[in-house]
Parts: C-alpha cells; sequence; structure tokens
C-alpha cells in the first residue's frame, strides 16, 4: 500500500511540477521556427531586416514553451560565436542577441521591422 500511495505521489508531482516530455518536441519545434525565420531573411533579402528576422525566429521558438526557448537560445549563441558570425564585427552580433533576447523574451518582434517590408512576413 505505501508503494502504491508513493507512485500515484510521485506521478502528481511529475505531472503538475514539471513538463519535461514535452521539452524535446518543444526543442525540434523551436529549431524549425528558427529555421523558417533564417529562411525567410534569405528570401526577403530585404535591407536592413535582419534584426526582426532574429527577433521573430527567436520569438515563435519561446512560444513553443522551454524547449524552444532553449533551442532558440543555443542556435542564437552558436551563429553569433562562430567564427566570423554574421561578417558585421562585435556591434553587429551584439545587436543581433539583443534582438534575440527581445524575441525570446516574448515582446513583439515588429518592433524591430523595416518599413516596407513585404506583409507576408
Amino acid at each position: 500500500m505505501k508503494l502504491l500511495l508513493a507512485g500515484i505521489a510521485l506521478i502528481l508531482i511529475v505531472e503538475t511540477n514539471a513538463e519535461w516530455y514535452n521539452f524535446p518536441r518543444e526543442a525540434a519545434q523551436g529549431a524549425h521556427d528558427m529555421w523558417r525565420a533564417y529562411r525567410d531573411m534569405r528570401e526577403a533579402n530585404f535591407k536592413n531586416s535582419d534584426k526582426y528576422f532574429h527577433a521573430r525566429g527567436n520569438y515563435d521558438a519561446a512560444q513553443r514553451g522551454a524547449g524552444g526557448r532553449w533551442a532558440a537560445k543555443v542556435i542564437s549563441d552558436a551563429r553569433e560565436l562562430m567564427p566570423g558570425g554574421s561578417g558585421r564585427g562585435a556591434k553587429d552580433s551584439a545587436a543581433d542577441q539583443r534582438a534575440n533576447r527581445w524575441g525570446r523574451d516574448g515582446k513583439d518582434p515588429n518592433h524591430f521591422r523595416p518599413k516596407g517590408l513585404p506583409k507576408k512576413y
């Protein structure tokens, strides 16, 4: 009987306090959101739009949950840490990271949207 009660208590604790079982799915979906934002940025090829796409990719991924936020952070950090990164230097990399955090924090990515960017994006 004690074992049964302990099992029930453990199940209730896991179910109510941690949704760790969703993390891998959220991370995969978040990585896909990041890829979609990158693909759209390349397709749009619109001047001064990179910060918008950084914020949008991170925002979309973070909306998936903890796994999506994690994937967005890992992908964003890895891109900025790569030798050459964006190819525009430390100042641009810092601005990209601000846009990344803005999106991951759930703030509106349209804050970075340049005038004239097609509504498709």
